[in-house]
């Protein structure tokens, strides 16, 4: 048995019942045998031993009172999976689904997109099973000091910098921002990033993942001599990232052609609405179903897979799993060219193997979505420097990190001697920098 094969399997057995935590860990692992035969001294320092065992897990009790005056308990995580390279970066999601499985998941994989970004962050992740659907302002600011509580004991802004994720956006970063100064009578500055611009956020932020993933689409499909120009684009999702997915691609001649949430998704042929689909989710919160009747041209499927409308280009925007190896085989079907995924994971390895045997453009989350945490990163950097940037400066340099990782996920994977399979590319670019920090930092 390989030594990578070893270490996946010891790493499953330690930890039984997380299948999110295992299928990130053979996305990953299951590509690294060739680094390995290379470098014969990662073997012998055990690096990936300790790469597949966060620095920390912590799970904690989060109780709060809801508008009845009821006492509610959910339960809260943060993992700082690796800091080899900089202090823990990550989202903290709040959704009914979240376990410590997720939470691992997301850490592992933030540890290579981090690294991949070229920024001095490690990588991190949180969140907790409660959901702010349906809640109150006044609920959500009672979870939100209360999860704090207990997380600020274990962050700083050369420790641990959270951020936003699904379920937590800008009002619950501000309202963990508030409780974090007054536990530790410290401006927070640093400490959460994604907060609004009035007291330390980045413009640009909301903006960034969608934007970083068209941004790195963009140049894959220009290194084939393609573009998004005059391209049928099907985005899945109907948050930030899908939202502003679409709306770059708009912006680059394409026709976002689809959204989805929960309930079903939007068929519009005409190009989907952006500023419509913004008014719907931003400033009323309503479902898909408002957008049909208010543009009764497009069509409305409750249930179904967006990946069934031909496309030249899928980006999968919502959530782990949702493009099945059912969906890739449609989209292959009806032409789709390439496919980045927006999300994390969103792809089950079925479908990747799909679109390699098929010869679809396949940019993985780790590379492709890496935008917001470098936006992250970003804040970060005004925070210390007490000195705010324009939008254009955060989306010029925006731009620049998400064509370098680009490069780096290209040479990797040409190195390797696979040009097109930029899952290895980005798997092995994003181990091998973390690898060499932890080399030279000796057995920590």
């Amino acid at each position: 048995m390989s030594y990578t094969s070893e270490v996946l399997e010891r790493a499953i057995a330690r930890s039984p019942g997380e299948p999110e935590f295992h299928q990130a860990l053979r996305e990953v692992i299951e590509t690294l045998g060739g680094i390995f035969e290379r470098r014969p001294e990662f073997v012998r320092w055990k690096i990936l031993d300790r790469l597949v065992e966060p620095d920390r897990f912590v799970s904690f009790r989060v109780p709060w009172v809801d508008g009845a005056g009821e006492v509610q308990v959910n339960r809260g995580y943060r993992v700082q999976y690796n800091s080899a390279i900089g202090p823990y970066k990550g989202g903290i999601r709040f959704h009914p689904s979240v376990t410590g499985s997720v939470i691992k998941f997301l850490g592992f994989e933030q540890t290579f997109k981090n690294g991949l970004t070229g920024l001095p962050i490690g990588g991190g992740k949180g969140g907790a099973d409660f959901d702010p659907k349906g809640k109150s302002d006044t609920e959500v600011l009672a979870f939100c000091q209360s999860f704090v509580n207990e997380l600020y004991r274990h962050i700083g802004p050369d420790t641990d910098v959270p951020a936003g994720d699904i379920g937590v956006g800008a009002r619950e970063v501000g309202y963990m921002t508030g409780q974090y100064k007054r536990l530790t009578g410290n401006m927070p500055g640093g400490v959460f990033t994604g907060k609004g611009p009035s007291y330390g956020g980045s413009l640009g932020r909301p903006q960034a993942t969608g934007y970083g993933l068209v941004y790195l689409m963009e140049e894959l499909l220009r290194r084939k001599g393609l573009s998004f120009e005059g391209k049928r684009v099907a985005v899945s999702g109907a948050g930030n990232v899908a939202i502003y997915s679409a709306e770059k691609v708009a912006q680059l001649g394409g026709k976002p052609v689809t959204v989805s949430d929960s309930g079903g998704y939007i068929y519009d042929a005409d190009g989907v609405d952006i500023e419509l689909l913004k008014r719907i989710k931003f400033e009323r919160n309503e479902r898909l179903t408002a957008y049909r009747d208010a543009k009764p041209s497009a069509e409305y499927k409750a249930g179904g897979m967006v990946w069934e409308i031909p496309c030249d280009v899928a980006l999968p925007c919502a959530t782990q799993n949702e493009l099945p190896k059912a969906g890739a085989e449609l989209l292959v079907k009806n032409g789709c060219k390439a496919v980045g995924e927006g999300a994390n994971m969103p792809s089950t390895p079925e479908a990747v193997e799909v679109f390699a045997e098929n010869g679809v453009i396949f940019a993985p989350g780790k590379a492709a979505n890496a935008g917001g945490v470098s936006v992250s990163a970003l804040e970060m950097t005004q925070n210390s420097m007490r000195r705010p940037w324009t939008f254009e400066e955060v989306d010029r340099s925006l731009l620049e990190i998400m064509k370098g990782i680009v490069r780096q996920i290209t040479e990797a994977a040409e190195t390797f001697g696979q040009p097109d399979n930029l899952v290895l590319g980005a798997n092995a670019a994003g181990f091998l920098r973390v690898a060499e920090a932890m080399m030279g930092q000796g057995v920590v």
